[in-house]
């Protein structure tokens, strides 16, 4: 999968970086990353930008040398040796990798790429994976949380462009969450801000009604469920009102919490977003702030690999 970025040739004076980020601030374009090199004459600036279109026409427009290159995103097979492998295939042919974007089910510290405690996976209680990956690739690695880079990547590429303040919620094996505040990730202190699925519910907690497990109880799974529901099976209908009901209590909390203007959702159970809807809105109806909810976008991501392309712009 190729990515754009947008290259701006410059002129090494006082205040001319300042003008192009001027302009693209002026046109509602959000700068992802970047990088500069320069000389005492002339600068090279490199950013993957919201809308890079856009921001190349504008740039043009107000007199700047600027163009657009497709970069590659690569998705790999989980199996032992597959990035080392794929490194030297590209360096072989010339071909240089920047950094690299990982996204792991747990809290990390960022700065020193440690995992702990890693979802599914009991041995990774904690792993330095920062140090690991860069010893043995010679590149900067950048970790987060899987449900940090799903967000990331469907507020850069997907359909949270435009929304400044916003959600991203992963539902699968369990609830994940994201959010974006300003138009930035926040991450918090251990990439764990926004994970809403570990407060209490019921007589669990959220993840526990609002994933899996919840299936789990009625001795099925979310697939096998909807299959049955979508052939009109009555009773199978009714477990997917009850899981609305549920996920509409979790919009509610997501609402107090953060006030969003949009939540997205992704994860394996998503695919039945039209099975649980129309319940979940219903709970939504007893909100006690009805215009705050009229002013919310609730909605699936369709953008194929988020949580890939958003571990591809961990690189700030």
């Amino acid at each position: 999968m190729y990515l754009k970025q947008l290259t701006v040739f410059l002129e090494n004076r006082e205040g001319r970086l300042d003008s192009v980020t001027d302009i693209l601030a002026k046109n509602d374009i959000n700068i992802v990353c970047l990088s500069l090199a320069d000389t005492s004459e002339y600068g090279v600036l490199r950013m993957i930008v919201s809308n890079p279109d856009k921001a190349k026409a504008v740039l043009k427009e107000a007199g700047c040398l600027a163009r657009l290159t497709d970069v590659l995103a690569i998705s790999m097979e989980q199996k032992a040796g597959s990035l080392n492998r794929l490194t030297k295939i590209l360096t072989s042919d010339g071909i240089n990798i920047a950094s690299i974007g990982v996204g792991v089910p747990s809290v990390v510290d960022r700065e020193k790429g440690i995992v702990y405690h890693a979802a599914n996976i009991p041995s990774w209680e904690e792993v330095h994976l920062k140090q690991i990956m860069e010893d043995a690739f010679h590149r900067p690695v950048y970790i987060n949380n899987d449900a940090n880079c799903f967000t990331l990547g469907v507020h850069v590429f997907g359909e949270g462009r435009g929304y400044d303040d916003m959600v991203g919620l992963t539902i699968g094996t369990g609830v994940g969450a994201g959010l974006i505040i300003r138009g930035r990730l926040y991450n918090g202190h251990n990439t764990g801000a926004g994970e809403i699925g570990a407060l209490p519910f019921k007589a669990k907690d959220y993840e526990h009604y609002c994933a899996s497990r919840f299936f789990q109880d009625y001795n099925t799974t979310g697939k096998a469920l909807a299959a049955f529901a979508r052939e009109g099976d009555g009773k199978a209908l009714d477990i997917w009102r009850t899981f609305g009901d549920y996920m509409g209590c979790l919009m509610e909390a997501i609402m107090y919490a953060y006030d969003p203007a949009a939540i997205f959702l992704g994860g394996g159970i998503t695919d039945a977003f039209e099975l649980f809807e129309e319940a979940m809105l219903a709970r939504l109806k007893e909100f006690p702030y009805p215009e705050s909810v009229a002013r919310l976008h609730i909605a699936p991501s369709h953008l194929q690999d988020a949580a890939l392309l958003g571990a591809a712009m961990l690189d700030e």
